[in-house]
């Protein structure tokens, strides 16, 4: 009955409407308290004290010395943090003034013991808070971690990462003053944990993912990780963490804890109640990114762990993944604290922390003889035994089911999936029945591709062919998930009114990187773009033909014409004086990444007051009406909108 009453909303959900006079936007981080001229004068010329000593010891260290220059963000946290505060009204309680003037000591002990070669934060055990600089805008992002005091540097060792749940207020300041005060909830035994930022509130979304993953690489740099016991854990908003990274990358944990949180979208948002106007068809659609319940099977080869209090309202994730488990075959294990609400019960806790460790003795298997793999996007393929690389049709259910028969042969079989990779090497691979001839030349694993209906080996001409894959998939939102530019234009442009929503709209999304994702969005002139900013980036182009001359350049390109008086996208022609367009497409120039045209990230206003409503707003592409103002969903109303198939056409 439930997917009868979806398929209708998807149906009949219409296009999204123009939104009137929008209501003032909910401020996250909200605003902080007042602070003294004195203290403000204290504290930034302490902070512009430390920047210098920052950047006297970055020009001391070689350019070939990446590992010194990486560890110079392990100094460069205490510096944002009190930087942050004072330029965005971030204090929030007089002791945070305290403590900025803490930070800024330890900062300047840091540089001095750097400078001497020293570095003792990289062998102390117990709680060390530490950063390094992210791929994706070149931000610095706090982490912190709980060494255990017998932790062997020679020997790899167990990892658990343990997701936070949301803090509204908690700015870089306020996680290092947690990171540095107490051990997260669940600490296992001789385990290292560590503490992303997450950069802020974001449930691990989007950016926040991203920085799961640079935080463990920065980890791993210094410190032995056994990759066999590397587990996940949190609870709250870090459930719902867990949840996500769970199941879209079940093949790195060897178990998985959430603790309560959410696991889908429309059930937790009420977004399909009724009387309620349902969102457009593709949102809906794009639900499938961060449903958990969606692709639960993929929990097959990791052990997960539920938490929930009986009466907190947010057990409902774990009653829906179990649920969704159970469609798959599989038995979700649960630990339930009796008559406790929102947070972990005490002797229940003692518990899970000891099923935890037990599992984390016996590692998961570096093998597995049998893996299940579904997605909805290649965004997430998979990884370690099976990556699907390419679906057949984008946002619809992909499986891959991997049997081995013995060392030399596995049978496989799939579903919507167009290129498959599998990371071992058998001589014998059956897939959908059909035997493949023994290829045993390639040691790094085996691409598979499905053309007419059979399955043959990959070549470098399958590869190399236009079509969506994993990391050049759409949506528009996906172009933010690797390195990126904003392309502001400098020249003229064709209407005074796409000017000014360009304008409006480069700086909302200008803003709201800063404020959901904590990092300035790297902003660019068409004209000072380097060659190699447009090798090594996502190219997300802001204005029109006339304005911007990189747009200009790819334009022909590009699947649509634009004019000063027309714009003709996928056979309909609209008034460029009244309409623009926002797409994604792989880069003319460097089809390994995207262009982007006229979008940052689509969150907007509603993006502030819940992690449960950042998902993805609109597809490939859409046609924007400047007539109508934004509203806290769109950047006015979207006349069309939809995606590209799996050849990008």
């Amino acid at each position: 009955m439930r997917s009868t009453l979806l398929l209708a909303a998807l149906l009949l959900a219409p296009l999204a409407p123009a939104q009137s006079p929008p209501p003032a936007a909910k401020r996250l981080p909200p605003a902080g308290i007042a602070i003294t001229e004195k203290d403000r004068a204290e504290l930034t010329t302490g902070a512009a004290a430390l920047r210098a000593e920052i950047d006297a010891l970055s020009r001391a260290i070689t350019a070939d010395n990446e590992r010194a220059l990486a560890q110079l963000a392990d100094v460069e946290i205490f510096h944002k943090a009190v930087d942050w505060a004072l330029r965005y009204d971030e204090f929030f309680a007089p002791k945070e003034i305290a403590f900025a003037r803490h930070l800024l000591v330890e900062g300047h002990e840091r540089v001095q013991q750097f400078s001497a070669a020293e570095k003792p934060w990289l062998i102390s055990t117990g709680l060390i808070v530490r950063g390094y600089r992210s791929k994706l805008d070149g931000s610095v992002q706090p982490y912190g971690l709980v060494v255990p005091k017998n932790w062997k540097r020679d020997q790899p060792g167990r990892l658990q990462v343990w997701l936070l749940g949301r803090g509204e207020k908690r700015t870089e300041l306020a996680f290092l003053a947690e990171r540095e005060a107490h051990a997260p909830e669940i600490a296992p035994a001789d385990t290292l944990v560590l503490i992303p930022y997450g950069r802020f509130c974001n449930a691990t979304k989007f950016a926040g993912e991203v920085d799961v993953f640079e935080a463990m690489d920065a980890v791993r740099r210094d410190y032995a990780i056994d990759p066999l016991r590397t587990s996940v854990a949190g609870f709250s908003m870090g459930g719902a963490s867990v949840w996500h990274l769970a199941v879209h990358h079940s093949g790195l944990w060897s178990s998985a804890s959430p603790g309560a949180g959410f696991a889908e979208t429309a059930i937790y948002t009420k977004a399909l109640a009724p009387g309620k106007e349902p969102p457009p068809w593709w949102e809906q659609k794009l639900w499938h990114w961060y449903n958990a319940t969606d692709v639960a099977g993929n929990l097959f080869n990791c052990p997960t762990i539920a938490y929930s209090g009986e009466i907190d309202p947010q057990k409902q994730s774990a009653d829906l993944m179990e649920a969704a488990m159970a469609k798959e075959g599989l038995k979700l294990e649960r630990f339930i604290g009796p008559q406790t609400a929102h947070k972990y019960e005490p002797a229940t806790k003692e518990k899970l922390t000891a099923r935890l460790e037990q599992i984390a003795a016996q590692g998961r298997e570096a093998q597995p003889r049998e893996v299940r793999l579904t997605t909805y996007t290649a965004r997430y393929p998979g990884e370690r035994c099976v990556a699907i690389l390419a679906l057949e049709k984008e946002w619809e259910r992909a499986d891959a089911h991997v049997q081995a028969l013995d060392t030399n042969a596995v049978i496989v079989e799939t579903k919507n999936v167009r290129e498959l990779q599998l990371l071992s090497t058998p001589f014998e691979i059956t897939i959908d029945g059909q035997k493949l001839p023994t290829n045993p030349s390639s040691q790094s694993g085996r691409m598979l591709w499905k053309e007419s209906g059979s399955w043959r080996y990959a070549t470098q001409q399958d590869s190399s062919r236009l079509h969506k894959k994993a990391g050049l998939s759409g949506a528009i939102d996906d172009a933010f998930m690797e390195s990126f530019v904003y392309v502001r234009p400098t020249g003229k442009p064709l209407n005074e009114k796409a000017g000014a929503w360009t304008s409006r709209e480069l700086a909302h999304a200008t803003k709201m990187w800063r404020d959901v994702f904590r990092g300035d969005a790297p902003v660019k002139d068409d004209t000072a773009l380097t060659p190699q900013e447009i090798d090594n980036n996502n190219l997300v182009l802001w204005g029109d033909p006339s304005s911007n001359e990189i747009l200009a350049k790819l334009l022909p390109q590009l699947p649509l014409t634009w004019t000063a008086d027309k714009i003709v996208f996928r056979g309909k022609t609209y008034d460029a004086s009244h309409y623009a367009p926002i797409l994604i497409f792989p880069n003319p120039l460097h089809p390994e990444h995207y262009v982007v045209l006229n979008s940052g990230m689509d969150l907007r206003d509603d993006a502030y007051g819940s992690n449960a409503v950042q998902t993805p707003k609109l597809p490939d592409y859409a046609i924007v009406d400047l007539d109508t103002p934004p509203g806290p969903k769109w950047p006015g109303k979207i006349v069309d909108a939809g995606f590209f198939d799996e050849n990008w056409k």
